[in-house]
């Protein structure tokens, strides 16, 4: 299993026949939902474009200017998944998506490099790792690294990446594989040589994937952070080459805003973002104790006028804010609806005789375009609706079912 992809990885653009296409389906989001869609599997006499293996996604592209929307292997065969049919016997011209490529090299690389590092440096080994999105992740079988250590590592992987530290890759049939090279064993249907990755004077190990021939061109890799992992191991997080950039411009952009907001330089953020967190929380208790005292105030009013039902809207109002006017009201035989927050993201609370709370209940909450449930007497629920119309249909259900 060794294409095209593997032996020339920076090979942007090929030319091969199309050895078999059949209909089939891919799953993929649509509206944040998994959907089949239908497709049509396309398999060449070789590929540059890399199928999903080795914690490394796949690549995208376009064969004969046709999408390509995903690629994976199969046995000794890299399936390309597209929307249209290719014939079978034609010549495909196929373009990989060029930035997804490279950073997915860097990425690899990176993980490649730090692994080696990490193990040599303090015998931590790496389990499994993740290319993520924006930001990758190795999970190292550790309980946890230290901030020392993870400046150590930063330090060391970046003196190799300046070093321009070739990177090699060579093939191997069997049992000619040299007994250094670190592997955590083939897949079930793996069929032809073994590739190995070696990283010069640091690292020989087993991979599929794709990657730079020189770590000068991973440009710089940024440890993150690390965060617990499962069974007593740690995750560190890591960035390598263009993500860097990337990253850097996405925290610059945010302290110039910052900057903007707090009127103080950078240095200063820290320190005003602290005392206006305090400020807020001294706020916030501050209204929660107005709110209770106004929900009394607004309790002492509906006992003077002793109406069958009450309706009560505010739209600063809270949770504690409607649990203090229930309380107050709680010996009064009234029905009482309550409802807080904005027009489209609020709460109600319906409480009254059983019977009234059961009946009221899911049509109060229907109107206002609700998810809750009743118990006893009590009915609660999360709602989008509490505009004056939605409030005044609401009050209708009431008044008419007391008339």
């Amino acid at each position: 299993m060794v294409f095209e992809c593997q032996k020339l990885p920076y090979k942007r653009e090929f030319t091969s026949t199309v050895v078999s296409c059949e209909p089939s389906q891919i799953e993929r989001l649509v509206q944040g939902k998994k959907e089949k869609i239908p497709a049509f599997e396309v398999i060449l006499e070789d590929t540059i474009f890399f199928p999903e293996g080795g914690g490394q996604p796949d690549d995208r592209g376009f064969l004969n200017g046709i999408p390509v929307l995903q690629v994976k292997r199969r046995g000794k065969d890299a399936v390309h998944f597209l929307p249209e049919g290719i014939d079978i016997g034609a010549q495909a011209v196929g373009v990989i998506d060029w930035e997804r490529r490279w950073d997915h090299m860097q990425q690899h690389s990176g993980q490649h490099l730090i692994t080696a590092i990490v193990d040599t440096l303090f015998g931590y080994k790496t389990t499994s790792w993740w290319l993520g999105e924006f930001v990758s992740h190795i999970e190292l079988d550790t309980a946890s690294v230290s901030d020392v250590q993870l400046q150590t590592i930063e330090n060391k992987v970046n003196e190799k990446i300046r070093e321009s530290t070739s990177v090699e890759v060579e093939e191997y049939e069997g049992d000619a594989i040299p007994q250094q090279v670190r592997s955590r064993g083939l897949p079930d249907d793996h069929v032809g040589p073994v590739r190995v990755v070696t990283i010069t004077g640091v690292d020989s190990n087993m991979c599929c994937g794709t990657h730079v021939s020189n770590l000068s061109h991973l440009q710089f890799i940024k440890l993150l952070h690390t965060e617990k992992g499962k069974k007593n191991k740690t995750n560190l997080f890591f960035i390598c080459g263009n993500r860097v950039q990337a990253f850097m411009n996405r925290s610059l952009e945010r302290e110039r805003q910052l900057t903007k907001i707090f009127k103080n330089g950078p240095e200063d953020h820290v320190d005003l973002a602290t005392k206006l967190q305090a400020s807020v929380k001294v706020f916030q208790k501050t209204l929660q104790a107005l709110l209770k005292e106004l929900a009394v105030v607004q309790a002492e009013k509906i006992k003077v006028e002793k109406p069958k039902f009450a309706v009560v809207h505010r739209k600063d109002g809270d949770a504690d804010f409607a649990s203090a006017l229930i309380a107050e009201l709680a010996s009064e035989d009234i029905t009482l609806l309550v409802t807080v927050g904005e027009d489209n993201n609020g709460q109600m609370t319906l409480v009254g005789q059983e019977e009234v709370v059961s009946t009221l209940g899911p049509k109060i909450c229907s109107c206002l375009a609700g998810k809750g449930a009743g118990k006893g007497k009590r009915f609660q629920a999360k709602v989008t609706q509490l505009g004056p119309s939605a409030r005044q249909q609401a009050e209708t259900i009431l008044r008419e079912y007391f008339q």
